[in-house]
């Protein structure tokens, strides 16, 4: 099977439509890095091949030139060695490539097709690719902020031929059939006369340069595969899909160039009592039937411990009180969100005689209805609508 046929279109990796805005691809990704992530499947090969497929997807249509070659040469404008090394220029299947196209209009009008004809150097400093991991913390440790170690593998320079590809130290060759510019001109005879036009030098493969003893540690390329583990400090106030930008731990750049960053997007697993609202903290306590009616000292747990708290006599069930300040630390900011606590009331179960006999004698005390304001209001609105 050829490389074609093997790679996938990334807009369907990510299972959206090609003019896809912004946020609705970042959507995407979080759900499926987060569904195929190799902690949740752990020795799933499929599973991992699936995540590796995803993060490529990203990296390329998240970025807006990647995303812009992508979408005018396919696979092509984004990997060079895609399809036989024809590089980002290529034109599948037609005979023809839009580079070809710039320089006939340069010849005939003295100018590039959208704009300048001028090729880059091959061999000038590039900047590394970006890399893309995922990590997964508690409730707390969003809270609270966190270091986390993140395995990537990423490329490097060769240490043994510091990136040059050659062996023994020794220096690539410019090469001679383009003079170091990676594009040789050729002239062709057609209808309209002699066309000359600019394609990737066969030769060298489009880099300006040959290596005639190649480094075995590296096969030439000049660079090889590391694997890597990333102290990441995480800070207090991350919440869950966030990414956090780790500079200078992706790819190394090439010719010297700076390199790429590391990507890691934020899972938080989901607390069993706190819930998260921005920087607001919700928590839900049950209260006993007495406790409602005479009030009492409330023991509140937040993200920073025990707190007392006084709830009056006659507490509705639903009624929520503020704890100023307890929520989640701003995210880079000053301050921080409030606790908001709701108290229901729980009913008692499986009554015994005593119990029952006791509870009608209290409700007999009471009067009726007048101690029940809003079952009073509710039975009155009901009267009138019937009476209607």
């Amino acid at each position: 099977m050829s490389l074609a046929e093997e790679k996938r279109d990334y807009y369907e990796v990510l299972g959206v439509a090609k003019g896809v805005g912004d946020d609705e691809l970042k959507k995407a990704y979080r759900q499926l890095a987060k569904k195929y992530h190799p902690d949740l499947n752990p020795g799933d090969k499929d599973a991992e091949r699936k995540f590796k497929e995803v993060n490529e997807a990203y990296e390329v249509l998240s970025d807006k030139d990647k995303r812009a070659r992508y979408d005018q040469f396919g696979h092509a404008g984004v990997d060079p060695n895609y399809g036989g090394g024809a590089g980002y220029g290529g034109f599948s299947g037609a005979g023809f490539d839009f580079g070809d196209l710039g320089d006939i209009f340069s010849d005939f009008f003295g100018g590039g097709f959208g704009g300048s004809s001028r090729r880059a150097n091959p061999n000038a400093p590039r900047r590394g690719g970006d890399l893309h991991a995922s990590c997964t913390i508690s409730f707390f440790e969003a809270c609270r902020g966190v270091k986390k170690e993140v395995t990537i593998a990423r490329q490097e320079v060769c240490p043994d031929c510091h990136g040059s590809g050659a062996a023994g130290g020794k220096e690539p060759q410019t090469c001679p059939d383009c003079g170091g510019s990676g594009q040789v001109r050729v002239t062709q005879r057609t209808p309209l006369g002699s066309i000359s036009t600019q394609r990737t030098c066969s030769r060298c493969g489009g880099k300006g340069r040959i290596v005639t003893d190649p480094c075995r540690k590296c096969s030439g390329s000049g660079r090889i595969k590391n694997t890597h583990t990333i102290s990441v400090n995480i800070p207090a106030g991350i919440d869950d899909g966030q990414t956090l930008a780790v500079r200078g731990q992706g790819d190394n750049g090439i010719n010297g160039g700076p390199s790429g960053d590391l990507n890691v997007t934020i899972s938080v697993r989901p607390d069993t009592l706190f819930k998260r609202d921005g920087y607001d903290i919700w928590c839900e306590i049950p209260l006993t039937y007495s406790q409602a009616v005479f009030g009492d000292d409330l023991i509140v747990p937040t993200i920073d411990g025990k707190v007392k708290y006084t709830i009056p006599e006659g507490t509705q069930p639903g009624t929520v009180f503020r704890l100023k300040g307890k929520g989640v630390p701003a995210l880079n900011n000053r301050g921080r969100g409030d606790q908001y606590v709701e108290v229901t009331v729980e009913v008692p179960k499986g009554l015994n005689k005593a119990q029952k006999d006791a509870l009608k004698h209290f409700d007999s005390l009471l009067g009726g209805e007048k101690q029940y304001e809003k079952r009073k209001g509710f039975l009155e609105k009901l009267k009138d609508m019937f009476d209607q």
